[in-house]
């Protein structure tokens, strides 16, 4: 029997995704573009997606740009946000502990001469809004933090800092990565104080491919790429109507069950913590308030990938962190006080609301197997 508990890398597909794939590709195949019914089918179907899911995150549906993905969303957020806003200013903040998608883009935008101010957790592995609030001046341009950190749960104080930014200067653009939040973690988008927001469907049981920029109406960005109109001009080239049409199906579905699903998530996850402190040798990465879709491990002495693939002969799986790095290290771990024997062993375990206690009993007992079975 299956037991998949690394949600957080992706998610399975609801049936209600699969089926809109199915009826667009066979059905309403049309470009959204062209003029005639094919055309103006696709465009209403991708039209409701949009309003679906503006739905489901409190925004109104022309404030959403549909994009291939999170990374996108993130690189036209940040670069598209510089672009228009960064001529005269050339500061950026955010966080140590963010997504590569943010710490690469940044990076980038670095070597083109802005000044990036990445802020580090405090000594118990904390970040509060003054954090931040301090190194906001006259200088600024972008502040950038996720909602739920990918790798431990952690969730950033992102409305007490978007809000002390506004009320310091209302000019200065903020961005969040609410990836790990979005139909997760109750919130709406008024209430973050945010200007753009990067937002990922296979992560709520749609389809990998899509994605979705929120951009609040009046802010301004410029594009990153350059072709035909398609999304106000800002995203060119023929939307992927199928998969837009997935992550709207989820969206709607996802929207009514958020609170049910979060306390299913909690319920999971503090079983598993109070089985995993009867077991020598682990360290549990318990954070306070943090996304209960998420919890970090590590059994020092015991590489992750030698666990992760005895793991995997048993039909269990789960991650050593964040799926971008391929198994290796990000920093975020060691950013937020992991010593370097708790990041060579550490593991992810992710929830959804399809996992059951039968997944938490397989995983306990197939951590303590390892644990007998493999040679430190």
């Amino acid at each position: 029997m299956e037991h998949y508990l690394d949600n957080a890398a992706t998610t399975k597909p609801c049936a209600e995704a699969a089926e809109a794939v199915v009826r667009c590709m066979t059905e309403q195949y049309g470009n959204p573009s062209s003029l005639h019914r094919k055309g103006l089918e696709a465009q209403h179907v991708m039209e409701h997606a949009r309003q679906q899911i503006a739905a489901a995150l409190g925004c109104k549906a022309q404030e959403l740009l549909f994009t291939s993905g999170a990374t996108e969303s993130t690189n036209l957020a940040l670069r598209g946000a510089v672009a228009a806003h960064g001529r005269k200013r050339k500061k950026i903040i955010t966080s140590a502990v963010e997504h590569a998608s943010v710490r690469q883009t940044l990076a980038q935008l670095e070597q083109q001469g802005f000044t990036v101010v990445a802020v580090a957790p405090d000594a118990d592995g904390r970040y509060h809004a003054e954090d931040f609030l301090r190194e906001v001046d006259g200088n600024t341009c972008l502040v950038s933090m996720m909602l739920v950190n990918n790798e431990n749960g952690y969730r950033m104080p992102v409305e007490e800092t978007f809000r002390g930014v506004k009320r310091k200067d209302p000019e200065i653009l903020t961005h969040c990565d609410a990836v790990q939040g979005f139909l997760k973690v109750p919130f709406r988008t008024r209430s973050l104080n945010a200007d753009l927001i990067s937002l990922s469907g296979h992560k709520v049981h749609a389809l990998k491919g899509a994605g979705a920029l929120y951009l609040r109406q009046g802010v301004r960005i410029r594009p990153i790429l350059f072709g035909g109109h398609q999304e106000k001009s800002l995203r060119p080239g023929t939307e992927s109507v199928p998969l837009i049409a997935a992550f709207g199906a989820a969206a709607e579905k996802l929207s009514q069950t958020v609170q049910e699903r979060y306390e299913k998530a909690a319920q999971l996850r503090a079983s598993l913590i109070a089985q995993l402190r009867t077991m020598e040798g682990v360290l549990i990465r318990d954070i306070p308030d943090a996304s209960p879709y998420v919890l970090s491990i590590s059994m020092p002495g015991y590489r992750s990938e030698i666990i992760l693939h005895y793991l995997e002969q048993r039909e269990i799986y789960i991650s050593s962190g964040s799926a971008c790095s391929k198994g290796a290290s990000s920093g975020v771990l060691e950013a937020f006080g992991a010593k370097p024997a708790e990041v060579d062993s550490a593991l992810r375990i992710s929830f959804c609301a399809e996992n059951t206690e039968d997944d938490i009993a397989a995983l306990v007992q197939g951590l303590k197997d390892a644990r007998q079975g493999l040679v430190h």
